[in-house]
């Protein structure tokens, strides 16, 4: 995928180098960072929130558990290094064709949310970001949460990777923040609130996040036919990495059994489906994940 022409976004807070590794926490107890982010891809495919498994593994090490400080501002604007100025570039072309497509689709004017890059640990609006959670959207402040090295995570455990790959993560939480500006966000929320059960709860975050995986799509669409920078080896590789994410093929790998009511993001054949939904068709409306009896 060429980014060369895409425009580098000032809707970047820098954070990575403040605060000593993330600044905004602070882990105790001697965990390495292979041990974290294990723990994380293992809550992760089993639909437990990591921080619980991380903490708990800090107990038994007997550090006790994790210091809460105040989030570092970071810099602001578009970062200068490769990796940094290559998400602000993907960042800017999700508020380019964003600003276009929402109101010309679904009748909203599209606000661009804020991306956090943090190396390590850092503390945002909905409680502390982790790299070993995975890149996140948090409705409440409208920022989207990115440790670089998650993409390196992509490439040695996970078996995706590429530009095109990359940019198809961050537009998946771009996804989320679209859902937010749509309403399906807080609706979703408070059906999972009101679920009689983890298995009902976890039914609708799959569809929310299946929906993110169409809406990324939809925007490499547009993304497309704006520069026609994107060929079939960056489909090929986008398509590898929402095969690597789904939950039944992590569940399979952590724990050699697979638990479809415990999915809280689809299984890789789901993903890969809603994410070429998107692609093939450009349309906010073919993305209603909620309106089918199957997602």
């Amino acid at each position: 995928m060429r980014d060369d022409d895409l425009r580098p976004s000032d809707n970047v807070e820098d954070r990575r180098g403040f605060g000593g590794g993330g600044g905004g926490f602070r882990v105790g107890g001697g965990l390495g960072i292979g041990t974290i982010i294990g723990l994380g891809l293992l809550g992760w495919a089993l639909g437990i929130n990591p921080l619980v498994l991380i903490e708990g593994a800090q107990m038994v090490a007997g550090g006790g558990g994790p210091t809460q400080m105040s989030a570092p501002q970071g810099r602001q604007g578009a970062p200068s290094d490769q990796i940094g100025n290559f998400v602000a570039r993907v960042l800017g072309e999700t508020e380019d064709v964003w600003s276009q497509v929402l109101p010309a689709q679904a009748d909203r004017q599209y606000t661009p949310p804020k991306l956090v890059l943090f190396d390590g640990v850092t503390q945002s609006a909905c409680g502390t970001a982790q790299s070993a959670m995975g890149p996140f959207y948090c409705p409440t402040d409208r920022k989207v949460y990115l440790d670089t090295r998650f993409f390196e995570d992509m490439q040695r455990r996970l078996g995706g990777g590429g530009d095109f790959a990359y940019a198809y993560v961050i537009a998946h939480e771009v996804g989320h923040h679209v859902e937010n500006l749509l309403g399906v966000l807080p609706k979703v929320q408070a059906a999972q609130r009101a679920a009689s059960s983890r298995a009902e709860a976890n039914a609708y975050s799959v569809r929310n996040e299946l929906m993110a995986d169409c809406l990324a799509g939809v925007w490499a669409y547009w993304m497309n036919r704006r520069h026609a920078n994107v060929d079939e080896a960056d489909v090929r590789q986008a398509v590898a990495t929402a095969t690597a994410i789904g939950d039944d093929r992590l569940q399979r790998q952590a724990q050699g059994t697979v638990v479809p009511d415990s999915f809280t993001h689809g299984s890789a054949q789901q993903r890969v489906h809603w994410l070429t939904v998107g692609l093939q068709g450009g349309s906010v409306s073919s993305c209603d994940t909620f309106r089918t009896t199957e997602p």
